[in-house]
């Protein structure tokens, strides 16, 4: 190979290498700018969502405003920190909102209980842990949200609150998941009246989709 070819091959080598270095400098330039810019959105939205909750707290004159975060337990420290500074806003030397942390159980057994979260349980009032309801309740729960439904008559049998009961252990979210599917498959199904038969299909085929 002529001196002339290795003299070229090795200024396509160098080229190439520098436009590597040339993407690679570009690609965590847009990266930092990404990073700065999703900063920047989050603190513009930070902003908008406490004046829209000062303007909200201002118009209420002397009502109580109270704020409900769901799903607590997969907020991260920082964000139920925010709110907490946001209610930490007082005027005339008092609270203006109420602030209500609502999420499964390990919001308060597992993820409150770690030291990081310390100021924030500190500052919590009062606790209500809902426990798994037994059979009778299991009953009365899912007739009460039929009834505020609008529905006059038994759709579910006693055969079919049993399952239920023992497919949720009794636990609301789980009761009002096999409930609402077991409802829908029984209007596909056009039936009148949920049996045992169907909430067992329900949780052995359906409950696994989500």
């Amino acid at each position: 190979m002529s001196l002339e070819a290795i003299k070229t091959i090795s200024e396509v080598e160098e080229k190439s290498k520098q436009k590597k270095a040339q993407a690679s400098a570009e690609a965590k330039r847009s990266i930092s700018q990404a990073e700065i810019d999703g900063k920047i959105a989050i603190e513009q939205a930070k902003n908008k969502a406490n004046d829209e909750i000062r303007e909200l707290i201002r118009k209420a004159e002397h009502k109580k405003v109270v704020c409900v975060l769901d799903e607590a337990h997969l907020l991260e420290k920082e964000t139920i920190e925010e709110f907490r500074f946001l209610l930490n806003y007082r005027f005339d030397s008092m609270s203006p909102m109420a602030l209500v942390l609502v999420g499964q159980t390990e919001l308060w057994n597992e993820k409150l209980k770690l030291k990081r979260y310390a100021a924030v349980r500190q500052r919590i009032d009062i606790s209500c842990v809902i426990p798994h309801l037994d059979r009778s309740e299991t009953q009365k729960y899912m007739e009460s949200h039929m009834a505020y439904a609008g529905c006059d008559h038994d759709v579910f049998s006693d055969q079919a609150i049993d399952e239920v009961y023992k497919v949720s252990s009794g636990i609301l979210r789980q009761i009002n998941r096999i409930c609402e599917k077991s409802l829908m498959y029984g209007a596909q199904q056009s039936k009148r009246i949920i049996d045992g038969h169907i909430v067992r299909y329900v949780a052995e085929h359906e409950m696994l989709k989500g």
